[in-house]
């Protein structure tokens, strides 16, 4: 037997392992799997050629599992979901070769972005069939691929709860698939159950990891619940999970998110070997609170970085939301002229609804209808609703009527954007025209997206809704709304 082994590491380049494989073929070994299976691995990890990985599997006249699930694997882990989930389907076809455990997370990670939200499901009755439903990594494949759309995290959330041995990498999942999906409440409530069971001593191996921490943190940036987001970073020190820039940037962005900017910083600062996730997170936070001249700092510090790291598309989102917030018309105008001729990145919708926000607030309405006509790619409720916000400060009711129109053509039953344009008219003294517009939203039943609040008492996140009564203390909440109300109205006619 030819000892595979020795003359593979020898191996440096596609042409050795074509060598390698002619001697093979001379010695009568074309179907046999087990070299078959050593030289498509070497072409998939070190050569990371998956075309001549998968000429050598198509030779073979009857792959044994082994060989289709490194294909399978190769295919999936970079990101070539259709290659295999096709080839999971002919392995099924085939049938001299049965999926096992091994094989059903990676075709789980893929169907989703081939057959949507049905693709799992369809998956999950193979799995069942096939006696592999109780594998730990099986169920928690199961519960990641569910929860990658919102319709379906019932079904993650069922299928997590049925297990009966729930692992690290199974909570991470559910909790980073509420993350995923705004459900921010739950992944919270989920991570406390998860460290009260660990830390009660049942389930030890079970505390949470990097990855957890990270999701968590995501979501407490966007309830801003900064009381929790600073508990976990202790518990992050405390468990030695960090340092590292994967940790790093989550805190930065909860921490910017929630306002506390001298703590992101501080993270920021003392992150080493920065990634361009976090300037990018460093540059966004101050953006959101309207640090327009710290943005910029550290935009120009990044850039004196050098060649080891460069900006990309989510850079320039947080410098023009910087400028805006700080009025910088000419130095956004600029930063867009760097971003499409510097760096050579083409303008994504994100882009132009940055700028033509920017030209709107300004009343620079000439040019940025100039931007709209000019993009590449279609305008869309972002780039309308951007042009129709400057309308509004300025009482353009020609140009709101026009957004509008495209507004309600992309969206119909959208009645926010008429309701902004009706308001337009009231400013303006145009009674009749605005009750015009609020009796076609009535004619068509438009419907408003209620604006959407949270609060966090006693480490509780609380969320309200533009007239909600949902909550069981509803009527004491506006009790005091009431009381607070009559207070300001009885100050104001004092002074």
């Amino acid at each position: 037997m030819v000892n595979l082994n020795q003359l593979l590491a020898k191996c440096k380049s596609l042409n050795h392992v074509k060598q390698l494989q002619v001697f093979i073929i001379t010695l009568g070994y074309t179907q046999n799997q087990l070299y078959a299976f050593k030289l498509v691995r070497f072409c998939l990890v070190t050569l990371d050629n998956l075309p001549y990985g998968r000429l050598i599997f198509d030779c073979l006249s009857s792959p044994n599992v082994y060989l289709f699930a490194a294909m399978i694997t190769g295919y999936a882990s970079q990101s070539h979901h259709r290659s295999a989930f096709l080839l999971y389907q002919s392995m099924l076809r085939q049938g001299s070769a049965r999926p096992n455990q091994f094989i059903y997370p990676h075709v789980l990670k893929s169907c989703p972005e081939v057959f949507e939200s049905h693709g799992t499901a369809l998956v999950q009755t193979h799995i069942m069939k096939s006696g592999f439903g109780q594998y730990p990594v099986v169920q928690s494949a199961l519960v990641d691929s569910y929860s990658r759309f919102r319709s379906d995290v019932g079904s993650a959330r069922q299928v997590f709860d049925e297990m009966s041995d729930k692992n690290v990498v199974s909570w991470t999942a559910m909790i980073s698939g509420y993350t995923r999906n705004g459900q921010f409440s739950e992944a919270i409530y989920l991570f406390k159950r998860m460290l009260l069971l660990a830390h009660g001593g049942q389930h030890l191996e079970n505390r949470p990891n990097q990855v957890t921490a990270v999701c968590v943190l995501s979501a407490c940036s966007h309830t801003g619940m900064l009381q929790l987001g600073k508990w976990i970073h202790s518990y992050i020190y405390k468990n030695a999970l960090g340092p590292d820039s994967f940790v790093s940037n989550a805190l930065v962005d909860m921490y910017g998110k929630c306002g506390s900017l001298k703590v992101a910083r501080r993270v920021f600062d003392r992150t080493s070997g920065k990634s361009l996730t976090s300037w990018n997170s460093m540059i966004n936070s101050y953006a959101l609170h309207g640090q327009s001249n710290d943005a910029i700092g550290v935009f120009e510090e990044m850039i004196r970085c050098g060649a080891d790291v460069r900006p990309d598309e989510v850079t320039f989102v947080g410098l023009f939301n910087a400028c805006t917030h700080g009025g910088l018309v000419e130095q956004g105008i600029s930063y867009f002229d760097l971003m499409t001729r510097g760096h050579g990145i083409e303008p994504q919708i994100e882009h132009y609804g940055c700028l033509i926000d920017l030209l709107g607030r300004a009343g620079r309405f000439e040019e940025a209808m100039e931007v709209v006509r000019g993009m590449r790619i279609e305008p869309d409720e972002v780039v309308w609703g951007s042009l129709l916000n400057g309308c509004k400060i300025y009482g353009r009711t020609d140009l709101a009527e026009f957004a509008v129109k495209n507004l309600i053509q992309i969206d119909p039953n959208n009645g926010g954007y008429g309701i902004m344009l009706a308001n337009i008219y009231g400013q303006l003294g145009k009674w009749d025209d605005a009750r015009k517009v609020r009796k076609v939203l009535r004619e068509r039943n438009a419907y408003k997206t209620p604006g959407c609040s949270w609060i966090e008492v006693d480490n509780q996140v609380y969320q309200f809704y533009s007239v909600d009564k949902s909550h069981p203390r509803t009527e004491e909440i506006y009790q005091i709304l009431d009381t607070l109300v009559g207070f300001i109205i009885l100050k104001s006619s004092c002074n």
